[in-house]
């Protein structure tokens, strides 16, 4: 008898032909994830199984697997030989002495000398037999002994199933160049689009001297919180200070806001070209704040040439982001009160529905190329 780790993919199983393709990608982030953990990673019949770990580092593994996408659920389970005897014995270390109970079997194995019912009336009653302080309920049990026999004459006896983080196993779906601030949107949104199997980088733009390095470094903190979403992450930082300056001398100081967004896409759009990404990604909320209206969308966006601008955030309340927010472990990073690039220079009254001609007359007093190609000399590119 040994323990091993059930670990079961989410949609994968709809996929066809090119199913394979999906499984290796599936396998190879689990094994990035794992790379500093003892482990053998083995392929059975629609499910992957975890074993030769050290047995103290089952807490760490399993928080570690929860956040690799794909994963539908996991199971820590006791695996033995194939036989009557064995189930029996290994159900019986499984159950707890008292309680209710009920037993599920799955019979993979269609050779097994007795059908599922069976097994289920014979290792039901052992059970009774071995805790006199046990009781069947089918309905509303208290745990669940579940044996699961496999064709390659192994059985795997467990209790519980984990909830993993679902999706698609990142790196199936094309690859996305994510504007990471230092807020609370932008991971959540990074967030979203790496469980639908986007490969997720970032850029960040800074105003350094006008912000200080310590909001660099939350930065860096949130980007590592997503990295382990992500099977890690390059994040270029880029310089914006000579835009912001540009601007509030030449510029109607109502607009920096809405042509510093242009900047940021036009930068952005650079960086795709260079490394081949396919989407920008934005943590925009509709009507969240000045620059999220529906004027103020289109205008940042209208600089776009081919690319698609993703924002899976458009459509939440601001509640329902902190709720993602806590739960991917970044929202006590964005909280803290360090200001990104967007708060220098800042109206009192942003123009919250921009005229595009009216912005492109602003435009029009600065020398955007040349600012831009200034930004883009100054790329720090960290890998995570």
């Amino acid at each position: 008898m040994d323990n091993v780790i059930i670990i079961r993919y989410c949609e994968l199983f709809l996929k066809g032909k090119n199913r394979g393709y999906f499984e290796k990608i599936f396998a190879n982030n689990i094994e990035k994830a794992l790379k500093n953990t003892q482990h053998t990673l083995k392929h059975i019949s629609g499910r992957y199984i975890l074993e030769d770990f050290n047995q103290a580092d089952t807490e760490n593994i399993l928080s570690t697997l929860k956040k690799v996408f794909g994963i539908h659920t996991l199971s820590v389970a006791r695996r033995v030989k194939t036989s009557l005897e064995n189930i029996i014995d290994c159900a019986k270390e499984t159950a707890k002495s008292s309680g209710t109970f009920k037993v599920e079997t799955n019979r993979a194995d269609k050779t097994f000398q007795i059908n599922s019912m069976e097994v289920n009336k014979e290792v039901g009653y052992q059970l009774l037999k071995a805790y006199p302080n046990l009781k069947v309920d089918v309905h509303n049990p208290d745990f669940i002994v579940n044996i699961d026999i496999r064709e390659n004459g192994t059985t795997l006896i467990f209790s519980d199933f984990v909830k993993g983080a679902g999706g698609m196993p990142v790196g199936t779906s094309g690859k996305g160049l994510l504007l990471l601030s230092g807020g609370i949107d932008s991971p959540v949104a990074g967030h979203m689009l790496a469980k639908r199997g986007m490969t997720v980088d970032a850029l960040h733009f800074h105003s350094y001297p006008y912000t200080n390095l310590q909001a660099k470094e939350k930065v860096l903190d949130l980007a590592k919180v997503l990295s382990q979403y992500t099977c890690g992450i390059r994040l270029n930082v880029v310089s914006v200070t000579h835009i912001q300056e540009a601007i509030h001398k030449n510029c109607n100081g109502d607009y920096m806001v809405t042509l510093l967004r242009r900047f940021m896409m036009r930068i952005a759009q650079k960086i795709c070209e260079r490394h081949g990404y396919q989407a920008i990604i934005t943590g925009e909320s509709l009507g969240q704040v000045a620059s999220q209206t529906v004027e103020g969308m289109t205008s940042s966006g209208q600089v776009i040439d081919v690319l698609p601008i993703l924002r899976p955030l458009v459509g939440f309340d601001k509640n329902e982001i902190i709720e993602r927010a806590v739960d991917m472990g970044s929202f006590d990073i964005s909280i803290k009160p360090f200001e990104d690039c967007c708060t220098v220079f800042l109206p009192r009254f942003p123009v919250i529905k921009p005229k595009l001609a009216d912005v492109k007359a602003e435009e029009d007093k600065l020398d955007v190329d040349g600012l831009v190609a200034e930004a883009l000399k100054s790329i720090e590119l960290i890998e995570l």
